[in-house]
Order: C-alpha cells, then sequence, then structure tokens
C-alpha cells in the first residue's frame, strides 16, 4: 500500500490548483512585515484560489522577478512602501520587463504616505498620471462614510461598476457599495489607447493634499470623472497591470465594515467580492480568449480544409473556435449583441470585412462562420481575424492563401455568356455573307457575246 500517500498527494495537487489560466505563483512585495496581519482575509481568499503565495520585502538583495532569464512569478502584488522606493530589483525597467514576458502585475497605492517617484515614473511610461503633489487624496462631500470619516471626508462610498456586458455581470460589475480609504488619485493620458478605467471618482470628487491647511482651488489639477481610483491596462501581449489606488480597502476591518452615506442607510461594504473580481481579471481567471480550430474550405468542399490555393471568385468558407477562460474552464464565448467578431480577407488592403456569426457551439467553444466569394484579383491575400476588446485578451491570427487566375480550361465557353452573343451573331453573319458570296461568285458566270462566222474569201 506504499502507493496511498502518492495517490493522495496526486488527488490533493489535483483538487488545489490555480484558477489562473497562467500560472499560480505570486509574488507580494511587501516592506513592512508587521501589516501582514491587515490583509489576512484577503490572502486567505488568494489562497483558497489555489495561489502559492511568496512574501518578500523590496530590500532583500536576492529578490528577482526573473531567473535564468524567465519569469521567476506568474504574478506580482505591490503594496506601497515606506521608504522612497522599491529598489533595484523593482525598478521600473524590470517590472516593464516582467509585463513584457506576460507576467500580471497590481499596484497598490495609498494616499497615507507619499508616493514614490518611481513608482510615478513607471506610471508615467504606461500614460498615467499621478497629481503633482503625491500625498494628495481623494475627498469627496457628498459621497463619504459618516461612520468613520466625518471631519476629513476621505473615505469614498462608490457603487460598484456596472457590467462590462448587458447580458452578465462580467467582470467587476454587481450590486453594493465599496469603501474606498485614502485612495490615491490617477488620470489616464490620451496617448495609451491600451488603457481602461475600472471605477472612476464621482463628478463631485476632487484631489487635495491632507497636509494642507487650507483648501486652494487654483491647485487642483483634475476633478470628478477625469480622476481613476482603480485602472487598468491590458499590454499588446494580454499581459495585465491593475492600479489600485485605495490599498486600505483590502484589509480585513473593510471586507465587513458597516458604512452609511449622507443620506442613506448604514449597509455593509461589498470590498470582498471586488477585491475578488480584481484579482481574478488581473491574474487572468476571467476574461481569456483562447483560439482553437481554424478552418477555411471551398463551399462545395467541406472535407478538403486549409488549401493552400484558391481561384478566383471561388465560394469560400471561413470558421474559427473562439473559447473564454472562465475561473476554471473554458465556456463557449458569446459575443456581446452591441459587438462583432470580423474576419478581414486582406491583400494590402482588406477586399471584404465580414461579421462572423455563430455557425454551431460544443461544450467549451462556439464556432463563428462567414461565407463570400473570393475577389476577382489574383495574388497573396490573408484570411485575418483582429479582436481586440477592453478587459479581454486579444485575438489575432493570420493566415495567407495564394489567389489564382482562371486556367485555361477553367473560362466559360463563349456560347454560355449571354452578353457575347451579339459579337457571335455578327461572327457568324460576316462567315455567313463570305460563303453567300464565293457562291454566287462562282455560281453567276456572266453570257458570252455572239460571235458572227463571216466566210473568209478566197
Amino acid at each position: 500500500m506504499r502507493w496511498c500517500p502518492s495517490f493522495l498527494l496526486f488527488c490533493f495537487l489535483a483538487v488545489v490548483h490555480a484558477l489562473s489560466s497562467s500560472g499560480d505563483r505570486l509574488l507580494v512585495v511587501l516592506e513592512d512585515a508587521t501589516q501582514k496581519d491587515l490583509y489576512s482575509t484577503f490572502w486567505g481568499d488568494l489562497e483558497a484560489r489555489g495561489y502559492s503565495l511568496s512574501f518578500e520585502s523590496p530590500k532583500n538583495e536576492k529578490l528577482s522577478l526573473f531567473q535564468h532569464g524567465e519569469k521567476a512569478y506568474d504574478h506580482v502584488l505591490i503594496l506601497p512602501p515606506k521608504s522612497k522606493g522599491f529598489g533595484p530589483s523593482l525598478n521600473p525597467k524590470n517590472i516593464l520587463d516582467f509585463l513584457n514576458k506576460d507576467g500580471n502585475i497590481i499596484l497598490a497605492l495609498s494616499g497615507k504616505s507619499t508616493t514614490p517617484s518611481a513608482i510615478s515614473s513607471l506610471l508615467i511610461e504606461l500614460d498615467l498620471h499621478l497629481p503633482t503633489d503625491r500625498s494628495s487624496v481623494v475627498v469627496d462631500h457628498f459621497n463619504y462614510d459618516t461612520l468613520s470619516a466625518s471631519d476629513n471626508h476621505d473615505v469614498l462610498l462608490l457603487q460598484r461598476p456596472g457590467p462590462l456586458r448587458p447580458d452578465t455581470k462580467a467582470f467587476f460589475g454587481g450590486e453594493g457599495i465599496l469603501a474606498l480609504p485614502r485612495a490615491a488619485p490617477q488620470t489616464l493620458g490620451n496617448n495609451n489607447p491600451l488603457l481602461a478605467p475600472i471605477l472612476r471618482a464621482p463628478a463631485t470628487a476632487y484631489s487635495h493634499n491632507p497636509k494642507e491647511e487650507a483648501f486652494n482651488a487654483e491647485d487642483v489639477g483634475a476633478t470628478g470623472s477625469q480622476l481613476a481610483i482603480v485602472s487598468s491596462m491590458q499590454a499588446r501581449n494580454s499581459a495585465r497591470f491593475t492600479v489600485l489606488g485605495s490599498v486600505e480597502s483590502l484589509e480585513d476591518k473593510w471586507f465587513s465594515a458597516t458604512v452609511k452615506g449622507l443620506n442613506d442607510k448604514k449597509t455593509q461594504t461589498a470590498n470582498r467580492e471586488f477585491a475578488k473580481q480584481l484579482t481574478s481579471w488581473t491574474f487572468k481567471e476571467t476574461g481569456v480568449l483562447k483560439v482553437g480550430k481554424i478552418e477555411h474550405h471551398l463551399a462545395d468542399e467541406p472535407e478538403n480544409l486549409n488549401p493552400t490555393i484558391y481561384r478566383v471568385k471561388n465560394e469560400t468558407t471561413f470558421n474559427i473556435e473562439i473559447s473564454e477562460y472562465n475561473q476554471d474552464k473554458f465556456v463557449p464565448f458569446e459575443v456581446p449583441s452591441e459587438d462583432a467578431v470580423q474576419l478581414e480577407f486582406t491583400m494590402l488592403s482588406p477586399f471584404h470585412r465580414l461579421t462572423l456569426t455563430p455557425s454551431r457551439r460544443t461544450e467549451n467553444s462556439t464556432i463563428y462562420s462567414t461565407s463570400f466569394t473570393v475577389p476577382d484579383q489574383h495574388g497573396i491575400f490573408s484570411f485575418r481575424v483582429n479582436y481586440k476588446r477592453p478587459f479581454f485578451t486579444n485575438i489575432e491570427e493570420k493566415h495567407e492563401v495564394t489567389i489564382r487566375h482562371f486556367a485555361h480550361d477553367e473560362y466559360p465557353r463563349s456560347w454560355r455568356i449571354s452578353g457575347g452573343w451579339v459579337w457571335i451573331a455578327g461572327l457568324w453573319s460576316v462567315i455567313g455573307g463570305f460563303l453567300a458570296f464565293v457562291v454566287m461568285w462562282l455560281y453567276s458566270e456572266p453570257s458570252q457575246p455572239a460571235v458572227s462566222k463571216v466566210k473568209k474569201a478566197q
């Protein structure tokens, strides 16, 4: 029975696995180890979902995001430090290199302390901007917790963000109130189309440095919805980077805190569920698309899949299989009603841009299809699907085929072209006229004149 312990260990590992589609190695960068107990519920939720947490201090000289040129961790959670930076191991270049290696990062900020310049430099690289005064917090005199911030009004009470798709509450939607204590504001630039806000400040909010005794309205850099509390960026390689403005919202006391707005009743916060949604998306438990089989063929030859050569004006069918990873398995991907997956049949520019419609569904995927006529142009063409949407991983597929002209025996005969009947009639009329002329010329001998016979005199 020596196999029993090994079998039980295998069963345990099979049950306890990370829900993330990209790995379970999570590095938590925490400078002050005494603050670890403040987030015990948050750590427990991550471990219950199968993550292997490694707590490291940024002052650890042996800390490195890479080992032998590869990622040492799959995900990184960076909590705000008390010192001026994270050291050489977590400088902006290394963090960007980690993103380029498909690593996912959550960067938590806090308005309690001044944000280090290294973090500000990193965010500028991504076109995310902090206020000039890096000690600012978001203040709102209309949407604050009257129980814990009756004087400073720096504990924001916000509704959870609406659903990304109307038919589901993914990825951050739901009911409930979020409590965001002393949130560090961010503004999104216009030069990075990969940025997307998750949670914006209310219209009545503004950024303010609590260390300043007097409020000067002229020093306010951004107000209202210009301020982002939680923002995200998905790189072109689908690596995810999330900035959480209020690290205190992850503490145990705010996971089950009772809050009260100006004219509202007392209620419990939904911070715990929102933290789960935020980490699920950043660590690729949701919103991950996978392409399965890609098939194209002649409309009347479905058994001959993916030929390399087509002829002009062929009727062609294209199929692509797409799945969506949701928590722990792949499910059929359903395109929102206001959106569409499109196929481009392109050479230097698209000759066709067609909407792919669901043709059938399997247990864990949806097959999208369309049919079209190959254009009357020979050359090297591509079937291209380029689907890039906020909060979904990117789909970019490109398959090249050759388009040739008609062969000499493939052109339709002249009598099958109705427009050519006039020319055929003209040709045969000329031939008929010529033959008639020849016949008339051959059988129309002119009459001979009479010759008088004169007897020659002797």
